[in-house]
């Protein structure tokens, strides 16, 4: 499967179900930015339930800003309130500890640009999953792609998304239930070496 697909902040289970599936990766980079997707959020599952983790961008007058172009503000110590939200999260998880040195050195540098914070921490979960993605980055946008393509690029919704994937074990689903699709993160923390097969084993349905 050749996929397109968001480069996101850490993405959904629903993007790396794609991503490990998948032979040929091509990351749409030339998308206009639009608010309230998961190009700069993600979510997962804290002790009171599920929570939102957002970077905040710098405001741009231009509502056609692309994507590549958008710029983190940096009046925000958001990397902190993020890490500290994943302890809180996963500290108790069977993993956390074990890749705990993986990410944390994300949260301690600064970021200038959206994307490349957003292929970071894609690198750090490839890492982290053991993952060798080969990938190329468009160079323009269109809205339909050709056949040659799987297009994914509508996971970047995030509260669009609406597939379900089989139950793991989570640090809180005693008390709120399993939770799904969250961050790649959660099925990492609680799952460890065996993310990968379940990334591998779950099906993805195409719109």
């Amino acid at each position: 499967m050749n996929t397109l697909i968001h480069p996101c902040y850490f993405p959904s289970i629903s993007h790396f179900v794609a991503l490990a599936q998948s032979e040929e990766v091509t990351f749409e980079v030339a998308d206009n930015f639009q608010k309230q997707t998961n190009r700069n959020r993600t979510y997962i599952y804290s002790p009171n339930g599920i929570q939102l983790l957002n970077i905040p961008i710098k405001h741009c007058k231009d509502s056609r800003q692309k994507t590549k172009d958008v710029r983190i503000e940096p009046d925000f110590d958001w990397q902190k309130q993020h890490f500290k939200s994943l302890e809180a999260a996963y500290r108790s998880s069977p993993f956390f500890e074990f890749f705990e040195a993986d990410i944390r050195p994300i949260f301690e540098k600064k970021h200038e640009f959206l994307l490349d914070l957003n292929f970071e921490s894609l690198e750090i979960v490839f890492k982290c999953l053991r993952m060798k993605v080969e990938f190329n980055k468009t160079a323009e946008y269109f809205t339909h792609v050709d056949s040659t393509k799987t297009d994914f690029r509508n996971l970047v919704e995030g509260k669009k998304d609406s597939s379900t994937f089989t139950k793991y074990t989570q640090v809180f689903d005693d008390k709120h239930g399993f939770i799904n699709n969250l961050s790649v993160l959660d099925l990492i923390f609680n799952e460890g070496k065996y993310a990968m097969d379940y990334l591998k084993e779950q099906t993805l349905i195409v719109k």
